[in-house]
């Protein structure tokens, strides 16, 4: 029963900030700043959920200015919990296909996130030169999930290298931003679901754009933020009710 009223709860709130963020975006649309504070939003979701998020920043991000942010992606609560660690002046990027998912489609759009066409390549790759334009014309930041889709407890999946070279064409730094495990930790049925933690690390500066240079720096940001992942996962775990004795 919890669950059933948590899930109506849940979707009444999506669709209030949905229609709210596209109203509000019809007065300024597309402007740099709306994706973060719609995310704020987004973000108090997770209240009603039973779980509390805590976000790390490290003081060297606070005035970064523009960068590509690279997140491991779970599952749809990412829509939440990552929702807390949204910089302002940050836009994402994401399927085409998602302008036409009802409300979310369009808050999506006109909240000014880039849309790309993941089936055409020719298109795609264009889409990783105009975007890293936006980031020097705007001074922009860009969140991307490098994996291309959720792990669904499949742990950190391979990255992609698309986010690696539109850091280099937009001539910014890589920041890693890791979450702890959601796969089977959130219970709308159980009241307390416990915390996520998301943690942002140092930036990474890619100074070398060939090809060979960027897959290293891929691999290596995937490595650390494995680490860290499992360092999350392993805080949680220790910190548990059911682990203090």
């Amino acid at each position: 029963m919890l669950a059933f009223f948590r899930f109506i709860l849940m979707s009444i709130a999506f669709i209030f900030v949905c229609v709210a963020s596209c109203l509000y975006c019809l007065i300024r649309p597309f402007h740099r700043n709306n994706v973060h504070h719609t995310a704020r939003y987004l973000g108090k979701i997770t209240k009603l959920l039973g779980f509390e998020v805590e976000v790390r920043l490290p003081e060297s991000i606070k005035n970064l200015g523009p960068a590509v942010y690279v997140a491991n992606h779970q599952n749809n609560y990412d829509v939440f919990t990552m929702a807390n660690a949204v910089q302002p002046g940050t836009v994402s990027v994401g399927k085409k296909s998602l302008k036409w998912i009802p409300l979310f489609g369009q808050m999506y759009w006109l909240t000014g996130n880039i849309l790309i066409d993941r089936k055409n390549t020719s298109k795609a790759m264009g889409t990783i030169s105009l975007t890293a334009k936006k980031i020097k014309e705007n001074k922009l930041s860009v969140w991307m999930f490098p994996e291309g889709t959720r792990s669904r407890g499949r742990g950190l999946l391979p990255f992609k290298t698309g986010a690696f070279r539109t850091a280099v064409q937009a001539g910014v730094p890589i920041v890693p931003i890791c979450g702890s495990c959601q796969h089977q930790t959130i219970d709308l049925s159980r009241w307390d679901n416990g915390k996520i933690i998301i943690e942002v690390l140092e930036p990474i500066y890619i100074d070398d754009g060939s090809r060979e240079t960027i897959r290293m720096v891929a691999d290596k940001t995937h490595a650390l933020m494995q680490e860290k992942i499992n360092q999350l996962n392993e805080e949680l775990t220790n910190s548990s009710p059911d682990n203090k004795g």
